[in-house]
C-alpha cells in the first residue's frame, strides 16, 4: 500500500518561534520544521508549506479564510492536513475551520506547542508526531485539535492553561481519542457524514462579545447594537440580563427588530447555559427572539455566528435553524 501524503501548513506560533531580545517570535520556516521530523519519512510522505508567520494573538478571520483556502486548493492532492498554530487562539481557528470546511472525509488537524520546537525540552515534537499519526489513521476525518496526547473536536477545544503541556480541554463533550505512546485509542466512533464535503467562503466579522460585569452601564449598548450584526451576551451562571441593562436592552431589540442575531451564553466554562431557570433570564427569553448557546463553547458560538451571518440568512428563523444544526459535535441540546 502506498504511503499517505500529509501536508503541513505553518502559521507561526510558539512551535515555530526563536528567542529574541524582545521575547519569543515566530521564525522557523516550513522547511526547517521538516528537518525536525526525519523519522516521519518512514511512515508517510510529508510536505510543508508556509502560509504566514505570526503570533496567534494577531490571528483574524482573514487568516482563517487563507487557511481554509489553502486546504481547499490542495484537497485532492493529500490524504490529510496538519496546521501548526499558536496556542492562544488555536481554539477559535479550529472552530472557524469546522464551519468553513464541513463534512471533510480527510483529517484537518491543528496543533502547536507551549515551548518552541528548537528547544531541547519541549512538547512540540510529541504534538507534531501525535498529529501526524492521527492524520494517518483511516478513521480520522473532520477538524480536530491534537495536543498534549488528546484529540479534541474542533468545536470543543479550549485553552485552559497558559503554560502547562496539557493546555487544552474538551468542553462539555468527551475527547474523541487519546494518544498513548504513538498508539491511537478512540473514545468516540466517527459515524459517516450524512452530507457531502462543503467549503464556505464568507464570514461576517461584525460579531461582538459582550461580557457582563456587575453594575455595567447600559450606555455602551447603543454603540454595540448600531455597529454589529451579531451580539453574544456572556452572562453570569446559567444566564440572564441584570436590572441595570434590561430596559435599554429591550428598547434596542425592539428598535432593531430581528435584524440583530443575539445569543445568550455563560461565563462559566462547564455545563452550559439555561436562561429559563431564573427570572432574570426568563424575562429576556419571553420578550424577544434570541438564541441560547446551551453547552456550546464560546469559540464555537463566536465563529458559528460569523459563519451563519456570512451566508446572508433571510431572517431570524433561518439563523435559528443554522445555529441549532449540529456541526462537528458543536451542539447537543
Amino acid at each position: 500500500m502506498p504511503k499517505k501524503k500529509i501536508l503541513l501548513l505553518t502559521t507561526g506560533g510558539t512551535i515555530a518561534s526563536h528567542k529574541t531580545e524582545y521575547g519569543l517570535a515566530p521564525a522557523l520556516t516550513a522547511e526547517e520544521i521538516l528537518d525536525f521530523l526525519p523519522s516521519m519519512s518512514s511512515i508517510c510522505h510529508l510536505e510543508a508549506r508556509n502560509l504566514f508567520s505570526i503570533d496567534s494573538t494577531n490571528m483574524t478571520s482573514a487568516h482563517w479564510m487563507q487557511i481554509a483556502g489553502a486546504i481547499e486548493e490542495s484537497f485532492s492532492g493529500y490524504d490529510g492536513f496538519v496546521i501548526l498554530h499558536g496556542t492562544d487562539t488555536m481554539a477559535y481557528t479550529a472552530a472557524a475551520l469546522s464551519y468553513l470546511i464541513q463534512n471533510s472525509p480527510k483529517p484537518i488537524v491543528l496543533t502547536g506547542s507551549q515551548r518552541p520546537l528548537e528547544m531541547e525540552i519541549s512538547d512540540a515534537r510529541m504534538n507534531l508526531r501525535d498529529s501526524i499519526v492521527y492524520a494517518l489513521d483511516e478513521a480520522s476525518v473532520g477538524v480536530s485539535v491534537v495536543f498534549g496526547g488528546k484529540v479534541i473536536a474542533g468545536t470543543r477545544a479550549k485553552k485552559v492553561k497558559t503554560m502547562s503541556y496539557n493546555a487544552f480541554a474538551s468542553i462539555n463533550y468527551p475527547e474523541l481519542a487519546v494518544m498513548r505512546d504513538e498508539h491511537l485509542v478512540r473514545y468516540i466512533e466517527q459515524k459517516p457524514f450524512c452530507e457531502p464535503l462543503a467549503f464556505y467562503h464568507e464570514l461576517n466579522s461584525r460579531v461582538f462579545l459582550l461580557k457582563l460585569t456587575p453594575g455595567m452601564s447600559p450606555l455602551i449598548l447603543k454603540d454595540i447594537f448600531s455597529q454589529y450584526d451579531g451580539i453574544i451576551v456572556e452572562s453570569f451562571g446559567v444566564g440572564g440580563i441584570p436590572d441595570s441593562l434590561i430596559h435599554e436592552f429591550v428598547r434596542l431589540m425592539k428598535e432593531y427588530g430581528t435584524g440583530k442575531a443575539v445569543v445568550m451564553t455563560t461565563q462559566v466554562t462547564y455545563e452550559g447555559s439555561n436562561i429559563g431557570v431564573y427570572e432574570v433570564g426568563k424575562r429576556v427569553q419571553e420578550q424577544f427572539p434570541l438564541l441560547e448557546a446551551y453547552d456550546m463553547n464560546l469559540e464555537a458560538v463566536f465563529t458559528k455566528l460569523m459563519w451563519i451571518l456570512g451566508q446572508k440568512p433571510a431572517g431570524f428563523e433561518e439563523v435559528r435553524n443554522l445555529f441549532y444544526k449540529t456541526i462537528n459535535y458543536d451542539f447537543f441540546m
